[in-house]
């Protein structure tokens, strides 16, 4: 074959390989459009079988309101601390406990609603329904918080419920008595009104969520077995409504947590023998440790987006966004591998993209002069051989692993019926999945 015909011929192979490969990628980006054009972030609310009461009004009067806020203002009060399992301020759960039934008359004194106190200071409430054929649902939150120092850099102090800009401010605030108020307060509106629900379901306040839930939420779990009641969903916190919750995205996004990521705490430490700072070793505590904590900071676990709920979040809110951000995030199949290069970039999106580590406590010495023989780290999710140092003890100190994912299709009746309830109350919002990332 003489030269000319070889660079005919490979001439040939280029423009058919370059026609094959434009050929390609035209049908990945007409994919791409059809899958951005089509997507239904509202597919499945039709078959969400409504349950609403009929002609119960969900407006509130001035008075109503200035009540609900002065209920949660006085929870916010409350100091209902969980420090440890020994140390509950339980008087503070016990004045709770009157609050509550003070607050909300009605809920305790209707023929529709069974209380009980579980494990002395949790709460326990079933509300009938006129179909006990329906599988009830259960409504989950927790009474207590954590402990706030005055000094910890307080716009206002932490138990105050002070307002300032148009916001109440205090421990509960968020993380959970409103949740606990809000349920409380709907529910005495709606009794008050003559309300008489078709599908039964429970209330479960625990008074210890907030260092593991061990004699509330479990005693809770452990009575209801015991009486063989199952549920069709359970709404644990819930999470909440976010205005900006990524960069670059148009209007409010209510999130559902639809699962939630595992952790592990791992004490880590050094021991060597003491010595005095005028002799230093070469090495001390300190350092060993601190060098292990910078290469489990520096070598952060790969990258696994895609993979998991974060990309159910991102699909329904791909609408919400302008192109070309619209048109990548409607095809996380093609894009992942960019979407997480940027998302991994900042610390409030970087654990949507992998396990993460982060040392929350550091202890060693006793005096500015006296070299520490003892340093230990609290660290969280890691990789044991980036470490590398035999010298450095690990210890699990605890740890859960990651929960089930709840569905979330169209099929999925609880989410459905909670993607509905959002929508008829903030018709503006997107609802989307989340993965909850507690610790």
């Amino acid at each position: 074959m003489t030269d000319t015909g070889k660079k005919l011929r490979i001439a040939k192979f280029l423009k058919i390989a370059i026609s094959c490969s434009l050929l390609t990628l035209l049908a990945l980006l007409t994919a791409a459009a059809l899958r951005t054009l089509s997507m239904d972030v509202n597919a499945g609310l039709q078959l969400a079988t409504w349950e609403k009461t009929a002609n119960i009004t969900l407006a509130i009067d001035r008075d109503q309101r200035e009540q609900l806020l002065a209920n949660l203002k006085e929870a916010i009060r409350i100091r209902t601390v969980s420090t440890s399992r020994t140390d509950i301020n339980t008087s503070a759960l016990l004045h709770f406990d009157r609050f509550i039934r003070k607050a909300f008359p009605t809920v305790f004194s209707s023929s529709l609603v069974k209380h009980e106190v579980v494990a002395d200071y949790s709460h326990l409430f079933w509300v009938q329904g006129s179909r006990p054929e329906l599988e009830p649902y259960m409504l989950l939150a927790h009474i207590d918080v954590v402990p706030a120092a005055e000094s910890d850099a307080w716009d206002v102090p932490p138990f105050s419920a002070d307002e300032k800009d148009g916001f109440i401010y205090g421990r509960g605030t968020m993380d959970d008595k409103s949740q606990v108020l809000a349920i409380l307060q709907a529910l005495e509106y709606l009794l008050m009104k003559g309300y008489a629900p078709q599908r039964g379901f429970y209330l479960g306040f625990g008074h210890d969520e907030e260092i593991g839930g061990d004699d509330g939420a479990m005693n809770i779990v452990k009575l209801l077995k015991e009486r063989g009641v199952r549920f069709l969903f359970v709404l644990d916190e819930g999470s909440a409504i976010f205005d900006g919750i990524l960069p670059g995205l148009d209007g409010a996004a209510a999130t559902i947590a639809t699962t939630e990521k595992g952790a592990t705490l791992l004490k880590l430490s050094v021991s060597m023998p003491p010595s005095h700072s005028s002799m230093p070793p070469r090495e001390t505590t300190i350092g060993i440790l601190a060098a292990a904590v910078k290469r489990l900071e520096d070598n952060p676990m790969k990258r696994l987006f895609g993979l998991g709920p974060e990309r159910g979040m991102l699909e329904h809110l791909a609408h919400k966004f302008r192109f070309p951000l619209n048109f990548i995030m409607s095809n996380l199949w093609l894009f992942s591998p960019l979407i997480a290069r940027v998302m991994e970039k900042s610390p409030t999106t970087n654990a949507f993209v992998r396990t993460t580590t982060a040392v929350t406590m550091f202890n060693a010495g006793v005096k500015e002069n006296v070299i520490a023989s003892h340093a230990e780290a609290f660290v969280l999710e890691f990789v044991e051989s980036t470490i590398g140092d035999p010298r450095v003890k690990i210890e699990v100190v605890s740890g859960f692993d990651p929960l089930p994912i709840s569905p979330y299709d169209e099929r999925a009746f609880g989410y459905q019926l909670i993607k509905k309830t959002v929508l008829d109350m903030f018709p503006s919002v997107t609802v989307v999945p989340v993965t909850l990332k507690k610790v």
